[in-house]
């Protein structure tokens, strides 16, 4: 990706394309038609399994007000209670703390490029797959990456934080 086509990108996904340059990531952003705030959408918009969205969860540490990262498999749902053993008590995070957190929207948050290092968990489950796709800092914008990239990417470690299938 070329300085003037990086120029024309939303600043959010202008930031996360600089991260992903920067650490030597083969593949920048690419911007959907429609927007992908959901699993579900950008699982449709890009025609893969729902599982292989790399969902970007925020919490609120109580403790002391940080934000928590769970990047976890879009077709699963996010166990607060093993998060809250990993890294203590932890609540719902409204739009403004995301925002303020993160520099990011809810539904573009990606795993990487924040305004403020978060804590971060990496769901074991997106293991499942070779190729997975993450959110670029804005809900058009997404891009592929393998799940051992999220752990180079952003040094969090790997941990079970959802919820058995049902």
């Amino acid at each position: 990706m070329c300085g003037a086509e990086l120029s024309a990108l939303p600043e959010g996904v202008q930031r996360v394309a600089r991260v992903l340059r920067e650490q030597g990531h083969p593949h920048s952003p690419v911007m959907l038609d429609d927007a992908a705030r959901t699993a579900q959408q950008a699982a449709d918009a890009l025609g893969i399994a729902v599982g292989q969205i790399a969902k970007s969860i925020i919490f609120r540490r109580k403790s002391d007000d940080a934000a928590v990262l769970v990047i976890a498999s879009g077709d699963r749902r996010v166990d607060e209670k093993k998060v809250d053993a990993l890294v203590g008590k932890t609540g719902r995070a409204d739009a403004e703390f995301v925002k303020a957190k993160t520099g990011y929207s809810i539904g573009g948050v990606s795993p990487v490029a924040h305004a403020q290092p978060p804590v971060t968990l990496i769901d074991r489950e997106l293991f499942r797959f070779d190729e997975i796709w993450a959110a670029a800092g804005h809900p058009h914008g997404v891009f592929k990456l393998h799940p051992s990239d999220l752990e180079r990417l952003t040094g969090a470690p790997v941990a079970d934080v959802v919820q058995p299938p049902a």
